[in-house]
């Protein structure tokens, strides 16, 4: 597939609201920050979003309000085996990579049980 940039594309098309996984870029134009956030923010999906900006300070506000596992600043796709790797919201199930991802490998158990005969849950019903 070749690489492919979908211009000023419509925000309730399949194309800007799906996780598109192939060299494909969706662009829009916006007139605030505000209005930039919102528009990336506004999809069932979180899985990764790139901040491009040459104000660092503007970058990393808008970083800090998007909505998603994965943010990058003025970088895409750097990954680190230590650092946890996942998506929010409709994106993946769970992390990998870093101590969340091995935490994908535990089984966590809870086990209560009532040792003395006589045992009575009343004492937490008042």
């Amino acid at each position: 597939v070749k690489p492919t940039i979908l211009n000023n594309v419509p925000v309730g098309s399949s194309a800007w609201c799906e996780e598109i996984f192939g060299p494909v870029l969706c662009v829009r134009t916006f007139k605030t920050e505000e209005e930039a956030v919102r528009l990336a923010n506004d999809s069932p999906y979180g899985l990764g979003h790139a901040v491009l900006s040459a104000d660092e300070a503007r970058a990393d506000r808008v970083a800090a309000q998007l909505d998603a596992g994965n943010v990058w600043v003025n970088c895409n796709q750097a990954l680190w085996a230590q650092t946890p790797f996942g998506g929010w919201k409709a994106s993946g199930f769970g992390f990998e990579y870093g101590e969340a991802g091995l935490h994908e490998y535990l089984r966590h158990k809870t086990v209560t049980s009532a040792r003395q005969p006589g045992y009575s849950w009343k004492a937490y019903h008042g």
